[in-house]
């Protein structure tokens, strides 16, 4: 069950929290930051990822949560994606006045991944491009590579985008993996930017 506790007044913030008897989650998320981060989910390169999130598309993040990492990340992993995706949605309010596309092309040594939103109410995700076997990879004893997919896959269905990740080139197993949250940071840091020329909500329908 998530409690949201938002303050229309305070901006572009939420404050959230889920438990479930696999997991606890609490996320804490400011749009119009300045890239700060605190986060601690019990799965090391999941917070690295979470942390390179957060730096680069200038939010201010913090997490905190703790799950049944003895039997897997994946459950943990999940949750905490499916936090994000409620407070990213519940941080944009009506998504007046923002620019709504986003699209960013990230390099990482030998590693290119080309990541695009849409911040359209209409969740979608397609990921495509990573090397077969990336997803058998353990990098730092937990997190399997598999997870990134699932990560994208269930924030997009819970902040309501649609997000497309190419894994253009690439090698090094960590390396994909990163220059995939750094790619979609900086299209949502796009996407959710004011843009003082838009009137309103960024559609024809009036709605997103």
């Amino acid at each position: 069950m998530t409690e949201q506790q938002t303050d229309p007044t305070s901006g572009r913030r939420a404050s959230l929290d889920r438990g479930t008897g696999e997991s606890t989650v609490h996320v804490e998320l400011d749009l119009d930051g300045s890239g700060r981060s605190s986060v601690s989910t019990g799965v090391g390169f999941y917070d690295h990822m979470l942390a390179s999130l957060a730096k680069h598309a200038l939010f201010d993040l913090t997490v905190q949560a703790s799950g049944d990492t003895h039997v897997d990340a994946h459950h943990t992993v999940e949750d905490v994606a499916i936090v994000l995706g409620e407070a990213l949605r519940e941080a944009l309010g009506d998504k007046a006045g923002i620019a709504r596309f986003g699209d960013a092309t990230v390099p990482l040594d030998e590693t290119l991944v080309q990541a695009v939103v849409d911040v359209s109410g209409r969740p979608y995700c397609v990921h495509t491009g990573e090397a077969e076997g990336q997803q058998y990879v353990v990098i730092g004893g937990q997190y399997v590579g598999s997870l990134t997919r699932h990560v994208f896959e269930t924030l997009a269905h819970h902040a309501g985008i649609a997000l497309h990740v190419r894994v253009l080139s690439g090698r090094d197993p960590h390396h994909v993996v990163e220059a995939q949250f750094k790619a979609v940071a900086r299209a949502l840091r796009a996407a959710v930017a004011p843009d003082p020329r838009v009137g309103g909500v960024p559609s024809t329908k009036g709605v997103l």
